[in-house]
């Protein structure tokens, strides 16, 4: 039984969903942009009958997550989403849990990975190494892959700030569309989702997420610390699945296939035939087995 539940956390006051034994071993799934905690529904309850406890939050910015004070910045840099978990783990008194995450989630996911590997006891991460190597942000990709992210030079400007404010429904729709070109997902499936773009603070977690990690903005200064560790790209070393979709409309061509180098123990790579960006809820099947494969055996 699924059951919502919130709890201060950090800056936060963090909404999230549990379901599972609370004796289970303990699995995080992480969400990513545009999405929400129903990505992992399906996941959740092959996770549940499995026997793990399973916790789903929703990030900053996004549904009932709200911040707790006015004066905290409001930012979407990787620092923080990778600090909002470790506060999330401590608040809940997790000394360690099975991480599973994709996009901000997944990149939430592999900093936790990376800097506090005594916390993590396994990792899936769709699209492979997800920490953002800003320094090197303004090298310029292939034309073929440039052109995927028009929705993040968009946001670089005032008039995407204005666009994702006043169409922020239309806008994220398209992009499921054109990540997930393979899925045929209804109406109704996208407002259970939507609804979490409505948070007061989306539009602003969001557009300086997309602006830090070109540089263009500075970040909070209360995890610089952190963003400093991750120029030196920290390696993985524990037990980690990374997987692709081959219909992922957003990512690089390619995936994270040459992206072994940054893991160190127990790695490998699958690759899901048509599935797109929101591999979760398009997969929820081969997700929630790579999770199994790397939560630890009692």
């Amino acid at each position: 039984m699924t059951e919502s539940k919130r709890i201060e956390a950090g800056v936060l006051e963090v909404a999230y969903e549990e379901a599972g034994d609370r004796q289970g071993k303990p699995v995080i799934l992480l969400h990513g942009f545009p999405y929400d905690v129903r990505a992992f529904d399906e996941v959740s309850q092959r996770l549940e009958a499995s026997g793990c406890r399973v916790i789903v939050p929703y990030l900053r910015g996004y549904g009932p997550t709200r911040f707790l004070s006015a004066q905290t910045p409001r930012s979407g840099q990787q620092a923080v989403l990778a600090q909002d978990l470790l506060s999330l783990m401590d608040a809940l008194e997790l000394p360690s849990a099975t991480l599973a995450g994709y996009d901000w989630g997944g990149r939430a996911a592999c900093i936790a990975t990376a800097l506090w590997p005594e916390r993590v006891d396994g990792l899936v991460t769709v699209n492979g190494y997800n920490i953002q190597d800003i320094p090197q942000a303004l090298e310029p990709q292939s034309p073929e892959n440039e052109h995927r992210y028009w929705y993040q030079w968009y946001f670089h400007g005032e008039r995407g700030r204005r666009g994702l404010e006043q169409n922020r429904h239309a806008l994220c729709k398209l992009l499921w569309q054109l990540w997930s070109p393979h899925w045929d997902f209804d109406d109704a499936t996208y407002a259970r989702t939507a609804a979490s773009f409505d948070n007061p603070d989306f539009v602003d977690v969001v557009i300086h997420s997309y602006r830090h990690r070109y540089g263009l903005v500075p970040g909070d200064p209360a995890v610089e610390p952190i963003e400093e560790q991750l120029t030196s790209q920290p390696r993985i070393r524990v037990p980690t699945v990374a997987m692709d979709g081959d219909g992922d409309g957003v990512m690089r061509i390619g995936g994270c296939a040459d992206h072994a180098r940054h893991f160190e123990a127990g790695y490998r790579r699958e690759v899901i035939p048509l599935v797109g960006h929101n591999l979760p809820q398009e997969a929820p099947e081969p997700f929630a087995d790579a999770v199994l494969s790397v939560v630890p055996k009692r």
